[in-house]
This record gives C-alpha cells, sequence and structure tokens, in this order.
C-alpha cells in the first residue's frame, strides 16, 4: 500500500499543515520530503540541526516537527527537551524519527515529551500511519485539518 492510498477516511493530513525536518543527514530529509509530498503536504521546511532548527521554530510558524536524535551541535533529544520547555512551542508535536531503537532511548525520549517515534529504516507507510496517528490525537493538528489555525 502507497501512502497515498490509505483507506480510512479519518487519515487525512490537514494540507496547510507546516513541517520542520531536522536530521543532519541530506538524503534522510529528501526521503521524509519526498513521502510528505506524496502525502499531500507541501509546506516543508529543513534544518541541519538542533540550532538551525531552533532558529526556524521561533521565527515562524511549525506545526509538525520530525526530529533526528543524533546530530551536531544541538541533539534533537536537547532540542526536544527545550522546546518542551518553551511557553510558546511546549505543545508542538513531535515524532522523533531516528535509529536510535533501544528501549532506553525511546524511554528517554518519551519523558522528555516525544509525540511518537519512528525507528529508521521506516517504510513510507509506518511514516504515514505515524503521521495520521499524530494528527489524530494532537488538538492543534485536529484543527488545522477542521480549517482552524
Amino acid at each position: 500500500m502507497q501512502p497515498q492510498d490509505h483507506p480510512a477516511p479519518s487519515h487525512r493530513l490537514p494540507p496547510a499543515m507546516s513541517v520542520l525536518i531536522v536530521d543532519d543527514q541530506q538524503p534522510m530529509r529528501k526521503t521524509i520530503a519526498f513521502i510528505l509530498r506524496q502525502l499531500g503536504l507541501k509546506n516543508v521546511q529543513f534544518a541541519e540541526d538542533g540550532d538551525e532548527a531552533w532558529r526556524i521554530l521561533n521565527a515562524g510558524r511549525v506545526d509538525l516537527l520530525l526530529l533526528d536524535w543524533n546530530m551536531p551541535r544541538l541533539s534533537g533529544l536537547s532540542l526536544l527537551e527545550r522546546i518542551r520547555k518553551s511557553e510558546s512551542l511546549a505543545k508542538l508535536p513531535v515524532i522523533m524519527v531516528t535509529a536510535e531503537a533501544n528501549a532506553d532511548h525511546v524511554v528517554t525520549a518519551v519523558q522528555a515529551g516525544v509525540t511518537d517515534y519512528v525507528v529508521k529504516p521506516f517504510s513510507p507507510d509506518t511514516l504515514a500511519k505515524k503521521l495520521y496517528a499524530v494528527c489524530d490525537r494532537c488538538p492543534s493538528l485536529v484543527r488545522l485539518r477542521a480549517g482552524i489555525r
């Protein structure tokens, strides 16, 4: 099944959703962006590390963050912790997209407030299912899907 062929009617991503992909590996950023475009998302931004992502997050509107764990300068986990301490960004949905698959890393991310977790390598369908699930349970994305900003 292709991600764009997902049958459930509630599994619709808000087309206006702004997504920030943060990963130090350009091929991974491109792969994720390709999947997002296949799902109908066009408003995609990129950052190579947590510092650059932090600047983007504070400069404009981002509705969803796809975040790698291991990056130079500011790690994904450190950025997540900073986001959760920020008054304006604390409720931002964050999906950790990382090769860190051991249970300790998952527990650490959950304790830091991650919204969901995807382990690399992943299929387009796996990422799509995570995106649909996050959009179904995060109030800001439910409102956005209903056309309310």
